[in-house]
């Protein structure tokens, strides 16, 4: 006869390492098993993750070229108006041009003189804030002149809310970027009502590509 005490294991039960050996059903045999699970979940989470991952590393860093749907040309970083630029009015009174922050300005330079390539741009100025409609009076258009010498009084006549300013051309160089092989005076720029020059526009201009941008920039722009 057999006497089993209360410390006595008991006949046919595992005991010790034979006990942590055996898998209960549905469980990871070992602890072994259960860092081979944490590591394959792992796998499936950065699996699952690498579309989003590839398309935000695409879309913020990549930045394809296909996907731009403006016209003109974005200046990054922004140039805000220099603050010693000063110009001078029609009544021969000295203006900082950055005093005109608040509305957008669209901005051509020329002498005045103003040949047939300047006299374009003043029409198309004129005609883009035209066809905004009641968003017209958020667009201001100014024309740099880079001598004081006599404007035309077919021009004056014919664009009459034209700012003629004039200012000094080595400040204008120095703050206006023209594209590779043009002139500043080949463009037509875009400063936002916070003074900061934001676009500029081909030489050559499509008129309806820069309506069409400043249109979106006035729809969703909150400022100006």
């Amino acid at each position: 006869m057999s006497i089993r005490t209360p410390r006595s294991p008991e006949v046919g039960k595992p005991t010790g390492k034979s006990a942590a050996a055996k898998a209960m059903p549905g469980q990871p045999n070992g602890p072994g098993s259960w860092r081979r699970g944490r590591w394959v979940l792992l796998l499936l989470a950065v699996i699952c993750a690498a579309p989003i991952a590839i398309s935000y590393f695409m879309y913020y860093v990549v930045k394809p070229t296909g996907a731009s749907t403006n016209y003109g040309a974005l200046i990054e970083p922004q140039r805000p108006i220099p603050d010693s630029l000063v110009v001078t009015r029609v009544d021969g009174k000295p203006l900082k041009l950055a005093s005109l922050h608040g509305r957008w300005l669209m901005i051509s330079v020329d002498d005045s003189a103003c040949d047939k390539a300047c006299v374009t741009k003043l029409y198309f100025m004129r005609q883009i804030r035209a066809a905004q409609g009641p968003e017209r009076d958020r667009l201001v258009e100014v024309w740099l002149r880079t001598d004081a010498g006599k404007v035309a009084d077919v021009i004056q006549t014919a664009y009459p809310n034209t700012n003629m300013l004039i200012a000094d051309p080595a400040q204008l160089v120095g703050w206006l970027p023209a594209d590779t092989g043009t002139r500043i005076t080949d463009h037509i720029y875009l400063v936002d009502p916070n003074g900061n020059l934001m676009m500029r526009f081909p030489k050559d201009v499509n008129p309806s590509k820069i309506k069409g941008d400043v249109t979106k920039l006035l729809k969703w722009s909150t400022i100006g």
